[in-house]
């Protein structure tokens, strides 16, 4: 069974959420707007809601299969890498509207940003931001984003549907 080494220090795991999130906001920020303020502030929390929720889902007891940055403790990183995922969520909606993805290309667009985020979840596991244990690989993270993109085009479709006054 391979060793969970914890650097502890602030290197590549911290630096990488904190280019993430700035990253982030500037994208969000400079895109043009396409939603108003308030369905812009959902999906924006889809992401953090989804990644705070799957990340304490999966790392906490009894399951425990991975955890994140320099130790299995909750930290003030932790609770930032969860914002990482807001610019995620935003950037996923706003393509899906500016695209025009119909529900018929929608399984290719959820395939696509699912690989896409194994490959960032890779890269961030990389740098010290996820540590696997317990069995616990990569591949059940894919199944994990394709669930989660699936209820976000669901949700998508809801707003669009029913409007933002009944939210």
């Amino acid at each position: 069974m391979k060793e969970t080494h914890y650097d502890n220090q602030f290197n590549a795991n911290e630096w990488s959420i904190i280019s993430s999130l700035v990253v982030g906001a500037l994208v969000v920020w400079f895109l043009p707007k396409r939603f108003t303020k308030k369905t812009a502030g959902v999906y924006l929390l889809c992401g953090v809601f989804f990644g705070f929720f799957f990340d304490h889902t999966l790392s906490v007891l009894p399951v425990s299969f991975y955890d994140l940055n320099d130790n299995s403790k909750f930290q003030v990183m932790d609770f930032l890498s969860h914002w990482m995922y807001a610019a995620y969520s935003y950037v996923f909606f706003y393509l899906y509207d500016l695209l025009r993805v119909t529900p018929r290309l929608s399984l290719v667009y959820i395939l696509a940003w699912a690989l896409l985020s194994v490959g960032a979840e890779k890269l961030s596991s990389s740098t010290g931001i996820f540590h696997y244990q317990h069995g616990y690989n990569i591949f059940y993270s894919f199944a994990v984003y394709l669930l989660v993109l699936s209820v976000w085009v669901i949700f998508y479709y809801v707003i669009r549907t029913r409007g933002e006054t009944q939210f």
